[in-house]
């Protein structure tokens, strides 16, 4: 048993997906077992539940998808004991035509009503039950580990990633690209810009002098009203922060919404955690308030 699934209480791990396109959610039909379920499988050594999520999705509906909120686990019990299946919503990026596979014979596009009464099992229909599509998607990335301030002479803003820190970049490409960001954004120091390069690749990175602490706390309103725009802007977007502002606007748009974060104690504590590298995952609902905020530390 690994750690994680100490961690989770589980023998066997899994994730899978409610995969939406427009106003429809995908089923898949398993010949195997001669049911109808959401897109679904276990978890391979050393991968995370969110990467398992995207390649169980491609092996059985043939799609590429992006994920979007954590909907939340189910728990059952198989023959191998404990078994754990981490759900999120995620976005169908293509439309292709199904060619059955190994593992699943037909898949169909549904409502999610009709899909909550197509399902097998009642634990599916559960998940559908929580599952809406978001509006909008902000990654909030805090900056990789950078050098030590005080062995830096020069100005704070240029100081540079540690080698720690790089590492931590290059494994941000993986993680952040299971969200498909479709811009980015960075505050104005260096440790911010260079931690999302990798990632962004020759993707330009939009400045966003508001949203590094020195510019952030010099107006806090007007950093706060900079945070909302991106995070209301269409599709997903990747932004680069500091550890002096991030805890203060997610904190600030939890207490409005009431949303329950995912990834954190509950209640959450204060000042909401921002490790370096780690990453909230914003979604928006239809009124454009904050619908979900899930936290993952820190990939790799």
């Amino acid at each position: 048993m690994t750690d994680l699934h100490a961690a989770l209480g589980a023998d066997v791990l899994a994730a899978g997906t409610v995969l939406w396109r427009g106003e429809h959610v995908a089923l898949v039909h398993r010949p195997r077992y001669d049911d109808w379920s959401l897109p679904k499988g276990k978890l391979e050594r050393g991968e995370s539940l969110a990467a398992c999520a995207i390649r169980e999705t491609r092996e059985e509906t043939g799609l590429r998808a992006r994920l979007g909120r954590r909907i939340g686990d189910v728990r059952y019990t198989v023959p191998e004991g404990r078994k754990l299946v981490r759900y999120w919503a995620a976005e169908a990026l293509e439309e292709v035509d199904f060619v059955p596979n190994d593992e699943v014979d037909e898949l169909r596009w549904v409502s999610p009503t009709e899909a909550a009464r197509l399902v097998t099992y009642p634990h599916d229909a559960q998940v559908l039950d929580r599952f809406t599509p978001p509006s909008t998607v902000l990654l909030v990335v805090r900056h990789a580990k950078a050098g030590s301030r005080n062995n830096w002479d020069g100005d704070d803003d240029l100081r540079p990633l540690s080698g720690d820190g790089r590492h931590q970049a290059e494994h941000l490409v993986g993680f952040l690209g299971l969200f498909g960001p479709e811009r980015f954004h960075s505050a104005t120091p260096v440790r911010c810009v260079d931690t999302l390069a990798p990632a962004a690749g020759a993707a330009p990175i939009l400045p966003e002098p508001l949203l590094g602490e020195e510019g952030y706390w010099a107006d806090p309103a007007a950093g706060r009203d900079r945070f909302r725009a991106l995070l209301a802007t269409p599709g997903v977007t990747a932004l680069c922060s500091q550890g002096g502002v991030i805890p203060d606007v997610v904190a600030e748009l939890l207490e409005e919404s009431g949303a329950r974060p995912t990834g954190v104690p509950c209640p959450v504590e204060k000042p909401v955690p921002s490790k370096k590298a780690g990453t909230w995952v914003l979604t928006t609902g239809p009124d454009g308030g904050l619908r979900s905020a899930d936290y993952y530390p820190t990939p790799g």
